[in-house]
């Protein structure tokens, strides 16, 4: 239950603030640094959640897991004190710090704990937790700002924090560690520089600079030599932060890519559903979210179906295919709305997409845990997680600029000059917005908007189709059971 409520935090803060934002913008001001407020949080989160695992594998998990969740409750009441946009954006990269040894811890410590025969099951709980966020979250946060205010949206974190670090100071039980090697500082640093590099990139291509900018292409320059120098320098460390070792495993590897997959589609999709539905089927802001249930329910059970099955029989590969099976079906029926597509017929297509991403969210961390020796469980964990990490930060990105080139040209195709005026600043509309505009340039609009979802999820389509290749090529390596030993897959080696 504490290591619950401690996913909970991490998964519904971004959730919350969403809703708040226009609040916040409307208090403090600074409307032109709006996407920093979530991109501060973003990165600082991506950056250090290789370093919380590693940090849990050399000294020990429970007081590693504590100091983040520590971390992460001063930044929210940093957060909720910010008296301007500069000190909400410093404070939400405090945060974010916090929030990457939140996820990871959490399943290194059920990795510690939990034979992975027995594993299915609780990550199958954890996936619950997930999109039961998702779904809560946007709700909550409208309701909190409503009526208590935006500062609340951040302080609302502080008793459940200190629930779970009481909860967890009282029962979990774990053995101490100390490695006398010392931290891999240069390796983190590089690992640091190429991950920021990497998510500034995707965050700011073809919004705040063109994608051939010279600002984007010496964020790309910049991220991939740090990257190399980060790969040379963890051959050399006596304790890497990321030890390439463990990408021997061909079953690690493949689990990393579809891993990658599915963050990649996962939120694209849950960025572009709800502006397909306000845009085209006149959903609400609020019902626009409830209109995900099919998605994240299906995803909700799948998961904790697919958790039972592999704790009852020990057998998980065919969830892999099955899921990234459904994901490339789910995905393709996505690509086929119009503007005549009912909400029925487009909550099924979700329900598929959904099904899929549940077959896929616990197994790929699980078979990752289950590949590596216990030593690892941190860096395995926290690379996992990592790698889910960026291909959101991918898919928002490369998704978000394909709809956007989509959506402008249909509306210069349909609406003329208009269309093309309409859309220069953003190819996203809110509903004010759209209210405003005449029937002919609106009804254009929906047609650009159903456009620009077909390419998005046919890219996700055909991105999907990775993740069910390398689904194929899984070896089925036994789960380890309460008494078997910890070295995993190294007891039968298979490297790529």
């Amino acid at each position: 239950m504490a290591l619950m409520i401690a996913m909970m935090l991490a998964m519904l803060d971004n959730m919350i603030i969403g809703t708040a934002m226009p609040t916040i913008v409307g208090e403090l001001g600074g409307l032109e640094h709006l996407s920093w407020v979530v991109t501060a949080y973003t990165l600082a989160t991506a950056a250090s959640t290789p370093i919380w695992g590693k940090l849990g594998d050399m000294y020990g998990r429970k007081g590693v897991f504590m100091t983040s969740i520590v971390l992460f409750l001063i930044g929210s009441a940093l957060s909720g004190m910010a008296q301007d946009m500069g000190q909400l954006i410093g404070f939400r990269a405090i945060q974010g710090l916090g929030a990457g040894g939140l996820m990871v811890g959490v399943m290194a410590i059920i990795g510690d704990l939990i034979p992975p025969r027995e594993r299915g099951k609780y990550q199958g709980m954890m996936a619950g937790v997930m999109a039961l966020a998702m779904i809560g979250g946007p709700l909550i946060g409208g309701t909190i700002t409503d009526n208590w205010g935006w500062r609340w949206s951040f302080y609302i974190n502080l008793p459940l924090g200190v629930i779970a670090l009481i909860a967890i100071s009282a029962v979990l039980h774990l053995p101490k560690k100390r490695v006398d090697a010392r931290i891999d500082y240069l390796g983190a640093a590089l690992l640091t520089v190429g991950i920021t590099s990497i998510v500034l990139v995707t965050t700011w291509g073809g919004t705040e600079y063109a994608w051939g900018s010279a600002r984007i292409m010496e964020l790309i320059g910049i991220g991939v030599a740090a990257l190399i120098g980060f790969l040379f320098v963890q051959t050399k460390a006596a304790a890497p932060i990321m030890p390439l070792h463990i990408f021997r495993s061909r079953n690690f590897t493949l689990m990393s890519v579809v891993g990658f997959v599915a963050g990649f589609v996962m939120f694209g999709a849950v960025l572009f559903l709800p502006l397909y539905q306000q845009s085209v089927q006149g959903a609400s802001a609020t019902n626009s979210g409830l209109l995900l249930l099919p998605m994240l329910g299906a995803m909700l059970v799948t998961s904790m179906v697919a958790g039972r099955v592999t704790t009852s029989t020990g057998r998980y590969k065919a969830f892999p295919i099955v899921g990234s099976a459904l994901m490339v079906v789910g995905l393709y029926l996505l690509s086929l709305m119009d503007t005549d597509t009912s909400r029925l017929t487009s909550g099924v297509y979700m329900a598929v997409v959904g099904a899929g991403m549940g077959c896929l969210m616990q197994i790929t961390m699980l078979v990752s845990q289950n590949s590596v020796e216990m030593k690892d469980m941190g860096v395995a964990s926290s690379s996992t997680t990592l790698f889910r990490t960026l291909g959101s930060s991918f898919g928002v990105a490369i998704m978000g600029a394909l709809f956007n080139h989509r959506v402008q040209d249909v509306m210069a195709e349909r609406a003329g000059a208009l269309g093309a005026k309409v859309t220069e600043q953003s190819a996203q509309l809110d509903a004010a917005s759209l209210a405003k505009l005449p029937v002919a340039a609106r009804e254009a609009y929906q047609h650009a908007v159903a456009s620009g979802t077909h390419s998005a999820f046919l890219l996700g389509a055909v991105v999907a189709v990775v993740a069910l290749v390398g689904a194929v090529f899984v070896k089925e390596v036994p789960l380890r059971g309460a008494g078997a030993g910890a070295s995993g897959e190294e007891k039968s080696p298979e490297t790529v």
